[in-house]
């Protein structure tokens, strides 16, 4: 998003957030979430991290981009508007890395539900701009893939790619990252089994790897121009991690990058047996009914190898591991809720507290100026800043400011909370859904034989 001509900065501004918050397309308001900033006046304090890039850094931009928007849409009748919000925040998260405020609108005034993100192109704490990259749109469009498949929802796919938006789309011809050949490098060099971990860096510059220690390791191919370190490569490659494989502490879980000739091998999943009467009288003829015979075939012998793997032959201890599942899920999922509830509250204030720290000298100044109409104007974004704050806090029924130091000790005290049940989520979440597949798959079985024993005693009793 550019200035237009003829516009100012605040004008463009209120334009493009106006029209996201538009009460008719997001349920008067209550379809409006934001990070670091509140949606009532998100383009005054947009326009104050803007003066103060300006002081701090003292760049001035011919083209300035003021924000950036994402647009995101979903399957019609497929989604509810409150978790299409809720994606949507996650994928602004995601996307910025929580480097730059922004707001998502959900709206509903069509038949697909979409959403509005928009996120400041200057960052929190004011000395950079966000810079946009050629496939930043492909990267939005796997950020938010995963999103949606983690949610259950439909995606797109097979896009059709545009060079104006992606650059070229090279599919899986496209050549390996330096990160990824460093992944490649490490997995073959594991796989020699190296004794100790400085046996395993001897092995990385045999194959041509410079080697930087310190803090943390990095490595730098001949191709490179700067080093990589360790940590950044993802999970499966810290120097922890790497030293747990060595020392047989830990199973070497990755494989290597292959091409669409060869595909990864992943473990199944347990999938529902198909309903072969419900889909006949749907209009369904001879061939899909015998494929889905076939199918559910496969699904039982399926079931059964996975009852027999987890020791659940019996059903009461299949019924209690379902329940057990169950409960450790909602365990996990609400620790991260009420985690995520109170620090997004925590970010609120101190995003309140900071603008109130440094309009409050404005406001007494204007205070001193009579309340001056024309100072009002000058030092309307700072005014407006120190206006919603003071809201804030008698909203939240603040009576005595905490310090920043307290909140955040709080907020870094809940992310680790978060982050320790997140790591056990997606787990929890699988094995939830295979249990209660499998439960599914045998309670249905059941029903088939109770129903062919009573159908066969009423022929025997005619």
């Amino acid at each position: 998003m550019h200035q237009n001509k003829g516009k100012s900065i605040v004008d463009c501004l209120a334009d493009r957030t106006d029209y996201a918050k538009n009460p008719d397309k997001t349920n008067d308001g209550e379809l409006l979430s934001s990070y670091q900033c509140d949606p009532r006046t998100v383009q005054a304090e947009f326009m104050l991290s803007k003066r103060q890039y300006d002081d701090i850094t003292g760049r001035k931009q011919a083209n300035n981009v003021i924000a950036y928007q994402i647009r995101q849409a979903f399957k019609p009748g497929e989604i509810t508007p409150e978790l299409a919000n809720k994606i949507g925040y996650e994928l602004g998260m995601s996307f910025t890395k929580g480097n730059h405020a922004f707001i998502v609108a959900t709206h509903i005034d069509k038949a697909h539900i979409h959403n509005h993100i928009i996120f400041n192109s200057t960052s929190l704490d004011c000395t950079k701009k966000f810079r946009d990259f050629l496939g930043s749109g492909r990267s939005i469009s796997k950020i938010s893939d995963r999103i949606c498949l983690e949610n259950g929802l439909s995606i797109i796919e097979n896009p059709k790619r545009s060079k104006k938006h992606y650059g070229k789309w090279l599919g899986d011809n496209k050549p390996l990252s330096h990160s990824d050949k460093l992944r490649q490098t490490i997995n073959e060099m594991l796989a020699q089994k190296p004794k100790t971990f400085d046996e395993f860096l001897q092995l990385m510059q045999s194959a041509g790897y410079e080697i930087k220690s310190g803090k943390h390791y990095a490595f730098k191919g001949a191709e490179q121009k700067k080093f990589i370190r360790l940590r950044s490569l993802g999970e499966g490659y810290s120097e922890d991690e790497i030293k747990a494989i060595i020392e047989g502490k830990a199973q070497q879980k990755w494989v290597k990058k292959t091409t669409s000739k060869q595909p990864i091998r992943q473990e199944k999943s347990v999938n529902l047996l198909v309903d072969i009467q419900a889909k006949l009288q749907q209009g369904k003829g001879k061939g899909y009914e015998q494929w889905a015979k076939i199918f559910n075939l496969k699904q039982m012998a399926q079931t059964v190898n996975f009852l027999q793997e987890h020791k659940l032959l019996a059903y009461s201890d299949l019924e209690k591991k379902a329940k057990n599942c169950i409960a450790t899920f909602e365990e996990l999922n609400t620790q991260i809720k009420t985690a995520e509830k109170r620090m997004a509250e925590i970010q609120v204030l101190k995003k309140h507290i900071i603008n109130y720290a440094k309009t409050r000298a404005v406001y007494t100044d204007y205070r001193k100026a009579g309340y001056s109409k024309k100072f009002h104007e000058e030092h309307r974004a700072e005014l407006t800043l120190h206006k919603a704050a003071k809201a804030a806090f008698e909203k939240l029924c603040v009576k005595k400011l905490p310090t920043i130091k307290a909140l955040q000790a709080e907020c870094d005290e809940l992310f680790s909370v978060k982050n320790k049940a997140y790591s056990k989520y997606h787990t929890a979440r699988k094995e939830m859904k295979d249990i209660l597949t499998a439960k599914a798959n045998i309670d249905r079985l059941l029903g088939m034989e109770q129903e062919q024993k009573t159908k066969e005693k009423s022929q025997d009793q005619r």
